[in-house]
């Protein structure tokens, strides 16, 4: 049954992955990315899929978040805040608080504030479940190598928004999931990623298909099906 699918960050990586194999299987694909007109990839991709609309969506701007929301009036069975940002840091002692601010912004204010304000949308459906994708790189039990201070401190608020929205959102029947892709062969990832993109999206696909939370419950899950401890 064709469902309908907001997915942000679409224009490249993991997002056009999740656009492609969505699409394919003729379920209506709402794509955002902050740049049209640099999305040549997502545009040829709807050239080949016409249930693909592109919408522009800079998800750190409440206001375009609002136009956006106030443009989508259908119900969203699914809601996939894939957008996300790393970039090369400095060493400890040389870490800006302007670098910290902007990952916390993208990755953890973005999703919080995309989710937020579709929740009535979400609320229609009938799936109704809003997914992060975060990383295990957000895992304070998992962090055995220190560094990368911005990009971890970020995922791990992430996680922690997306829990409290898994409690609040309750009254509404909106389910909420954490995924970590794996490291995959993106342009964040880099060429010396394990996976591609196709594998990864697909391994998410099926987390997402067979997710069955308890009521209020939030659970943070790798590509490959494997729970993650917080």
């Amino acid at each position: 049954m064709s469902e309908t699918i907001l997915i942000t960050g679409a224009n490249r990586g993991l997002g056009l992955e999740f656009t492609r194999q969505y699409a394919k299987e003729g379920n209506k694909v709402i794509a955002c990315c902050r740049h049209i007109d640099e999305a040549k990839e997502l545009e040829a991709l709807q050239e080949e899929f016409s249930n693909i609309d592109i919408h522009e969506l800079d998800i750190t701007s409440e206001k375009a978040i609002k136009a956006l929301q106030n443009e989508i009036t259908q119900p969203i069975d699914l809601l996939i805040n894939n957008a996300g940002y790393l970039e090369s840091e400095n060493h400890l002692g040389q870490i800006s608080t302007e670098s910290m601010m902007k990952n916390f912004m993208i990755n953890a204010m973005g999703a919080f504030k995309v989710t937020e304000a579709f929740i009535d949308q979400l609320s229609k459906s009938k799936r109704k479940l809003a997914v992060a994708i975060s990383s295990s790189m957000g895992s304070i039990s998992e962090n055995t190598s220190g560094g990368y201070y911005s990009y971890r401190a970020s995922k791990a608020a992430l996680n922690m928004l997306m829990k409290s929205l898994g409690i609040d959102l309750m009254p509404y029947g909106i389910r909420v999931l954490l995924l970590h892709p794996g490291w995959v062969k993106t342009r964040m990832g880099g060429d010396g990623a394990q996976h591609d993109p196709s594998t990864s999206v697909a391994g998410m696909r099926k987390v997402i298909t067979n997710y069955s939370p308890k009521e209020g419950e939030v659970k943070f899950i790798r590509f490959n099906g494997e729970e993650i401890s917080w």
